[in-house]
């Protein structure tokens, strides 16, 4: 089911990328992708602040599928601008500083990595969070005006991991070690027992602001588009 949704996804469009967290879901995506030959661009944002197991991913993949995951990342000027002005550490001041942070590290850098796209895939699921409650198959991101897709939006973690155990998929080592959702390394630490999987993303935050910026829709609502 997942490889002919995948297909119809891409068959819609002319220039179809995969924005990958090299977390579970995003391997799941990635195995899917390239065993089947599917024509979709696979990317990565290189914040700055990742862990190292999050980069040994990039190399993890090259390894096991052959494939180079394009790197984007922040422009330093901006980095530069925000650490001289706010310090280097400063999200942590203000949900306001922390949004600041992401649109350098993050929304930019995704902007640049889908220029000439017409669409878009996540790894994203409805069982991650609050703020991805009502997330659909498809959806019209307004910012860029293009389509994406959330092709694992009805799975669970079970299926997830049984996905990934049947079929070997290399995952981030920072999973074995309590992290179900993986960002930036000071901004993500493991979850306590009981923890929903995204409650080690900004821990200091309110559950209902737990979005960078790349999901924006998540805490508005969006329209869907016609599904698969």
């Amino acid at each position: 089911m997942l490889i002919e949704r995948l297909r119809q996804i891409a068959g819609r469009h002319r220039q179809l990328k995969f924005a990958s967290s090299l977390a579970a879901e995003d391997m799941l995506l990635t195995h899917a992708i390239l065993s089947n030959q599917l024509p979709i661009e696979i990317f990565t944002l290189n914040t700055g602040r990742l862990h190292a197991e999050t980069v040994g991913m990039i190399h993890q993949v090259k390894v096991h599928y052959g494939y180079d995951i394009a790197q984007y990342q922040p422009q330093p000027e901006a980095v530069d601008g925000y650490v001289r002005q706010h310090g280097l550490n400063a999200f942590y001041e203000s949900v306001e500083l922390r949004k600041a942070c992401c649109r350098i590290r993050k929304v930019e850098p995704l902007n640049r990595a889908l220029s000439g796209a017409d669409a878009w895939l996540t790894g994203q699921r409805r069982e991650q969070s609050v703020t991805r409650g009502e997330l659909a198959l498809a959806e019209q991101d307004d910012a860029r005006g293009i389509a994406k897709y959330n092709p694992l939006f009805d799975w669970s973690e079970a299926q997830v991991w049984a996905y990934l155990s049947a079929r070997d998929v290399p995952v981030n080592p920072l999973h074995a070690h309590g992290y179900p959702s993986i960002g930036c390394e000071p901004c993500t630490r493991a979850v306590k027992a009981g923890e929903d999987s995204r409650a080690g993303r900004w821990w200091w935050e309110h559950q209902d602001s737990k979005e960078c910026g790349l999901h924006a829709g998540n805490l508005r609502g969006v329209p869907v588009v016609s599904a698969l």
